[in-house]
């Protein structure tokens, strides 16, 4: 029985969860897809908050310039390009009879200095915002200090009196992992076991206690919980539930809006812009929507991509039971290469904050994601692992749902006009000969 209903009976009344049993590849677009104007709201945080964030990962900047060279050129700003995606583009037009095509572009944050992911803007805004209200607490520094004064002996040692600790399938583990480290942090990442070994060993060789467990996500958070709970100088991360982590991936936003106009792309009514984001526990993918949301209204349309082994997201909206239903739940195994992806039960504060606001949720198999990762690679030059291409087919999901593009009403024309961008969530950093292991699988007949 889940929530009082045999599965046959949600299957019934929710058909779409016999493909997702299947491990069909899966759309479903959102009927409660609301304006900005009325489901803002739902979120119960502003654009003041984003805004707060970005101010304070500028006033770190200093700091991060000092402690990490990489990004030097940049002034300390952890942000990462976009690049036009032109022959997967091609490719995907061919191979879907895809008509009224706009621009194919990539989020490269794959690229992101320190950790390589799009957790590291979410990650170490976190970590940046404990460490800072420690620091005011304790007089230390002030809000108009140069924070690199926070760079000193003096600084690492009084935060070496604290611990923070979070779970994680393995990037957000590396953001929260190095910038606690670099901080003087004791930190715990407490790891499932899906999580690659080169993040552990990364992570160890910055000094972090790395905690294995054979389990899944949610028993990796739960550790980490279960040793925050044990220490009152214990910080834990929550990526299930934590608003510091959402408002540092919402800062993406106002920052892509700025690359877009330097590269002459309009978003509006008549230039629409759609977003595919590879989604684990919902975290990074919302907070990023929810930016793009106050950035650019009603002109932005969201969708969410998962592996066809952990749609917990979707399953999670469909339902309408959010964190209250898991994917093994209804018998689905939750074991993935996307091993970002591989989540079980989804945020309940990101599915109910964001249900009016994402267009749709679709699935993807694994040989797909191969598959793209080696078209990405040797077309368009770019690196990505497997979690990364989840976005690769929405533009096909999108172009190739006549009922969703009739529902919102969209024009050949706004469809010729609009621009697609695919959230390169990360890959830069994995070593070579993994790398090379992800391309010669993808390459398989």
């Amino acid at each position: 029985m889940i929530h009082g209903k045999t599965l046959a009976a949600w299957q019934r009344s929710h058909p779409l969860i016999r493909d997702l049993i299947a491990l069909k590849e899966s759309s479903w677009f959102n009927p409660a897809i609301a304006p900005v104007t009325h489901a803002l709201t739902d979120v119960g945080l502003t654009a003041q908050d984003v805004q707060a964030a970005s101010a304070r990962l500028r006033r770190f900047a200093p700091y991060l310039k000092t402690v990490f060279p990489d990004t030097a050129a940049t002034n300390g700003i952890i942000e990462s390009p976009i690049a036009p995606l032109d022959h997967v583009r091609k490719i995907l037009m061919q191979e879907n009879a895809l008509e009224h095509v706009g621009a194919l572009w990539l989020k490269a944050d794959s690229e992101l200095p320190i950790s390589g992911s799009i957790k590291a803007r979410g990650g170490i805004h976190e970590v940046l915002k404990h460490a800072e209200d420690l620091a005011l607490d304790a007089g230390l520094i002030r809000l108009t200090d140069d924070y690199s004064k926070l760079a000193s002996d003096e600084a690492r040692q009084f935060f070496s009196q604290y611990t923070i600790a979070v779970g994680s399938t393995g990037n957000l583990g590396l953001s929260i992992g190095i910038m606690s480290a670099k901080l003087g942090f004791k930190v715990s990442v407490h790891m499932s076991a899906d999580a690659r070994q080169w993040k552990k060993d990364k992570l160890r060789a910055n000094g972090v206690n790395v905690v294995e467990h054979l389990s899944d996500y949610s028993v990796a958070v739960e550790q980490g919980r279960e040793q925050a709970s044990q220490d009152p100088r214990c910080y834990f991360v929550d990526d299930e539930n934590s608003p510091d982590l959402f408002l540092g991936y919402a800062v993406a936003a106002e920052r892509l809006a700025a690359q877009f106009q330097q590269a002459g792309i309009i978003v509006n009514a008549d230039h629409p812009l759609f977003v595919y984001l590879p989604c684990g526990v919902g975290g990074g993918p919302g907070g990023v929507a929810f930016g793009l949301k106050l950035a650019f209204g009603d002109a932005v349309h969201c969708l969410f991509a998962e592996p066809t082994h952990s749609p917990c997201m979707l399953l999670g909206v469909y339902t309408g039971l959010h964190d209250k239903i898991s994917v093994q739940d209804i018998g689905i195994d939750n074991i993935t290469a996307a091993d970002g992806l591989a989540v079980g039960r989804p945020s309940g504060f990101v599915g109910k904050a964001m249900q009016r606001l994402i267009d749709g949720y679709y699935t993807v198999t694994d040989e797909e994601l191969y598959r793209w990762l080696v078209i990405a690679y040797e077309q368009d030059g770019v690196k990505l692992e497997p979690s990364a291409l989840a976005g690769v087919p929405g533009m096909a999901r999108v172009l190739g749902s006549p009922k969703y593009v009739q529902d919102m009403g969209f024009t050949p024309t706004q469809l010729q006009n609009a621009t697609h961008l695919v959230w390169g969530t990360g890959g830069s950093m994995v070593p070579g000969n993994e790398f090379q292991a992800y391309l010669d699988k993808g390459r398989k007949p």
